[in-house]
């Protein structure tokens, strides 16, 4: 199948557009009405950009209002439609894009809009073009695309074929099998929109908050695999309406929506001699294998005193580098201060911050590959500065993501690091739980895309967390196992704790890092005693804890004592608690799992309230 995209789905200038599409790697291109109407060069001048950019127009759209209208009406229906061929014709298109009528005179029946639809097909023919009919999702004439295909089938024109859309489909919750019933050859055109299951009106769910395969909700595995029974080998277009896109940077933009394709696409075995060769395999990572930090010399005292605290010990140095390695149970944790390094950059832009995670994945190589074809470009470091030779894909955030060979790891440790043979005492901290990040939306969406087309990590259905300014939009993406875990966490709210975040790094951050315990009692009871400054937790939290959980007195008090939060599932219970944050950046979380799966949602409520109350006393 070609890959396409529609106009509408970038920010900028028809010709931004065009260059941007291009760039990204796609074949095809959707031209939208009004990006044409506002462009001030010739349809034969954007034709030939089109060209010179290697693209071919596929379909002009959308032309509305066509069908079902009686007299006058539909008189001057037709007379539009010559006028839209007359402009194909100079834009060097052949395909025309109907979607179904909202006009308020247009009356529905689907012989009478068959009709229609011969007679358009008629007219389209005699110039040698087709016509693709769309069943409009909020349309009071076809919105099902099943009369929409029926029509077709009515109309029995070889100028005509179905347009499917899969927003339109899936937000009006149609039965999808019906699909593999259309013959392939009479499907002219595929939109593809992924979306976030919301509770709204198809018309505002469709302009505001669709995205691209892999950043939504929508089954669209199971519509690609009915649509390939139908032997479909046309264009796989994208048709996004979404504010973050429209307001973002359209090469990036561009870019995440081909990859979105390439992941979609490669998901059944049955390729055709048209599509690109499969994607190799995806490595869901089994852990996190070291977090580094970049950090200067104000930050380093806390930072480490901190963390010394929490039972971490100062384990080894880099040979050559301004490099620590801070380690305790599977967690390893690097202190980056070298000059001209990435990470002295990376502090350079944010501040302290973390700048670099490892992932362990089997078969690095086998990851380096995918990320290729997904059109995420792989480094190994800084010859001149950096020895250890991983491969790496930068972040959205701009944090590198390397991937790392768990059989290699500890000889790499070995090459790289002098050891202080300090004494291992018995660890509290287990490993690394989850690592939570916060980002604008545009780029929380191109997470979402980077953690399930590459890792083939899990989302968890995104959910609204009350922050003391707003509201705070949080997901988890997790691996099976659940021994890697992100939250991306966005707010379009300026100040929430997320937005200030942001503000803080210039960009995005870690807001905490969670680390596993078997322990936590003792944790918080060490956190007390070295004076280590932990989140605060009001009375009325414990109140409620009472009378939600059937927790004892002496129970809660020994909670409260310690500013330890508490929850429960199906599967069991769960506690945790938070460090103050650091510089107001982020803080550390100690969790312990006894069977429970969430991440503690009903808490982070408290958590963002808590968190604004320490940025306020550190603005005054």
């Amino acid at each position: 199948m070609r890959y396409s995209i529609a106009t509408v789905c970038l920010s900028g200038t028809l010709e931004t557009k065009i260059g941007a599409i291009s760039k990204a790697g796609f074949g095809c291109i959707e031209i939208f009405e009004n990006d044409l109407v506002t462009s001030r060069n010739s349809p034969e001048t954007i034709a030939t950009m089109i060209c010179d950019a290697g693209l071919e127009t596929i379909v002009y759209q959308p032309f509305r209002d066509f069908e079902g209208l009686a007299g006058k009406l539909r008189a001057k229906a037709f007379d539009r439609a010559e006028r839209k061929f007359d402009l194909m014709t100079r834009l060097d298109t052949d395909l025309l894009m109907v979607c179904s009528s909202v006009h308020p005179a247009a009356r529905p029946g689907i012989s009478r809009i068959a009709d229609d639809l011969h007679e358009l097909a008629d007219r389209a023919a005699q110039r040698n073009m087709r016509v693709a009919y769309e069943a409009l999702g909020w349309s009071h004439v076809i919105s099902d695309y099943r009369d929409s295909w029926e029509a077709v089938r009515q109309a029995n024109h070889p100028a005509l074929g179905l347009c499917l859309d899969t927003f339109h489909i899936y937000s009006r919750q149609t039965e999808i099998d019906s699909v593999a019933n259309i013959p392939g050859e009479k499907i002219f055109l595929v939109q593809i929109a992924d979306a976030p299951r919301l509770s709204m009106d198809p018309l505002s769910w469709s302009r505001h908050h669709r995205c691209f395969p892999g950043q939504g909700q929508l089954d669209l595995d199971q519509f690609m695999e009915r649509l390939r029974q139908t032997g479909y080998d046309g264009p796989l277009s994208l048709e996004i309406f979404n504010d973050q896109f429209r307001a973002g940077n359209a090469d990036s933009v561009a870019l995440d929506g081909h990859r979105s394709l390439v992941y979609l696409n490669q998901s059944s075995s049955e390729l055709t001699s048209s599509q690109p060769a499969e994607l190799e395999s995806a490595q869901e990572p089994g852990g996190v294998e070291f977090i580094e930090f970049a950090v200067g010399d104000t930050e380093y005292p806390r930072l480490s005193e901190t963390l010394g605290a929490l039972g971490f010990t100062l384990s080894a140095i880099h040979k050559a580098k301004h490099v620590e390695r801070w380690t305790q149970g599977n967690v390893n944790l690097v202190f980056n201060r070298e000059d001209g390094s990435f990470a002295n950059r990376y502090y350079d832009l944010h501040g302290l911050s973390v700048c670099a995670y490892g992932l362990s994945v089997n078969g690095p190589a086998t990851m380096v590959t995918r990320a290729n074809q997904l059109g995420y470009p792989v480094s190994y470091g800084d010859p001149n500065t950096d020895t250890h030779g991983l491969p790496a894909i930068m972040g959205p955030e701009g944090a590198q993501l390397y991937f790392v060979d768990p059989n290699e790891q500890s000889p790499h440790w070995d090459r790289e690091f002098i050891d202080n043979d300090i004494e291992t005492r018995n660890p509290w901290i287990d490993t690394i739980d989850h690592i939570a990040v916060t980002m604008d939306h545009e780029q929380s969406l191109q997470a979402a895309l980077l953690h399930k087309a590459l890792f083939n990590l899990n989302p968890t259905a995104p959910l609204n967390v009350l922050d003391p300014s707003g509201l705070v939009r949080s997901q988890v993406f997790e691996s099976t196992q659940r021994n890697v875990a992100f939250t991306i966490n966005s707010t379009g709210a300026r100040r929430t704790v997320a937005s200030q975040t942001l503000e803080k790094y210039a960009g995005s951050g870690v807001n905490h890092i969670a680390f596993r315990t078997k322990n936590i009692f003792e944790i918080a009871e060490r956190m007390q005693n070295l004076s280590i400054e932990i989140m605060d937790v009001t009375e009325n939290y414990y109140d409620d804890l009472s009378a939600r959980f059937d927790l004892s007195t002496d129970e809660i008090q020994r909670l409260k004592q310690l500013h330890i939060l508490y929850d429960k599932d199906d599967f069991g219970s769960f506690f945790q608690i938070f460090t103050k944050l650091i510089y107001g950046r982020f803080c550390f979380e100690i969790v312990q799992r006894n069977g429970y799966r969430g991440y503690g949602f009903p808490n982070a409520q408290l958590r963002l309230t808590m968190q604004a109350a320490d940025i306020d006393l550190q603005n005054v």
